[in-house]
């Protein structure tokens, strides 16, 4: 498959203002997502992994304009997102949506599921009157549900019936491409792998592209093509999966690998996960040079002084390509 990026980003921000005192001035800013470039290939899943608090979700949410981005530009099929107006932006939401987090509060409760379902071909204009019913029908078989469960309310399922209504509800536009925002998180361990595999087969079948965010590392390395590691609002390492978890060039990755839970007893006995100092800084009040070198046990002068580039490292195990932030990555190699 020729890879062709479906999204480009470049020098990515979203801040959030600070603002104090009785007229309300900005005293400073939390820089949530600081200078991302990366790109999304057509028909990928590319995972985004972090700390919580690291700008994953932001990342998403302005990828597709539910925020507004600070700085940098999101071009998506060659227009840009950054400088499009809220008219050309509605054209073009068709062909991008979201899986939210939360099943229990990202569906209306007043809302029939057929209503739910059907509201995005209704606002644009997609289809009315008994073809929206056909189609609805056709997404909720299509996520494995009854078309019978369209009249009931949503607090009549579960939390995975409810997560497959509103993956049923990001589909209904014929979307090229999904922000799935921790989708299984808010799920039981039994559900997690059904939905799971329910996005997986969705994608093979529809041609899908998705940003997968998470924080389970296992369920990142089961569902991904390709993943990118954050931290305090910097992408510090991109790889594809299996670069990425055999042989990581960053020590936040590094770090975060060894926590990986070995399902072996003996082996688990043995494990001597990396343990960080500290904290995370605050977003607020970023450290100088490289984020993590507070915590970092290569840390050098050079690491406190000057933010590592973002560069493209040569890579034995994969021909794509291996993106890190780190001023000693050769050293990993």
């Amino acid at each position: 498959m020729t890879k062709q990026p479906l999204l480009r980003i470049t020098n990515l921000k979203k801040h959030f203002p600070i603002r104090s005192g009785v007229l309300r001035r900005q005293v400073g800013a939390v820089q949530a997502v600081d200078g991302l470039t990366f790109d999304i290939y057509q028909g990928e899943t590319l995972g985004l992994v972090g700390e919580s608090g690291c700008g994953k979700s932001t990342t998403g949410r302005t990828l597709l304009r539910l925020l507004e981005p600070t700085a940098g530009s999101i071009l998506f099929k060659g227009d840009d997102l950054s400088k499009m107006s809220k008219g050309g932006l509605r054209k073009i939401r068709r062909d991008m949506q979201m899986i939210f987090q939360d099943p229990y509060a990202s569906l209306n409760p007043r809302m029939t599921v057929g209503e739910i379902v059907g509201e995005p071909l209704g606002i644009h204009n997609i289809s009315r009157g008994v073809e929206r019913e056909q189609r609805v029908d056709e997404l909720l078989n299509m996520v494995g549900m009854n078309s019978y469960f369209a009249g009931r309310y949503p607090h009549e399922f579960s939390g995975g019936q409810r997560q497959r209504i509103g993956i049923a509800r990001a589909l209904a536009t014929n979307p090229s491409f999904l922000v799935a925002d921790e989708p299984v998180s808010a799920l039981d361990v039994s559900i997690q792998a059904q939905v799971v595999n329910l996005l997986d087969d969705l994608k093979q079948e529809l041609g899908l592209t998705y940003l997968f965010i998470a924080h389970d590392l296992s369920m990142v390395r089961y569902i991904s093509d390709r993943v990118a590691v954050m931290y305090l609002g910097r992408m510090v390492e991109l790889a594809d999966r299996d670069t990425l978890f055999e042989r990581p060039l960053h020590p936040y990755t590094q770090a975060l690998l060894s926590a990986i839970p070995i399902p072996d007893p003996v082996r688990e006995a043995q494990r001597q996960p990396i343990e960080l100092k500290g904290e995370p800084p605050s977003p607020a009040n970023p450290p100088s040079g490289c984020r993590f070198h507070p915590r970092c046990a290569y840390a050098t002068q050079l690491c406190k002084d000057e933010d590592p580039v973002w560069r493209e490292m040569g890579g034995k195990a994969s021909a794509s390509p291996h993106w890190v932030a780190c001023h000693h990555a050769e050293r990993f190699q």
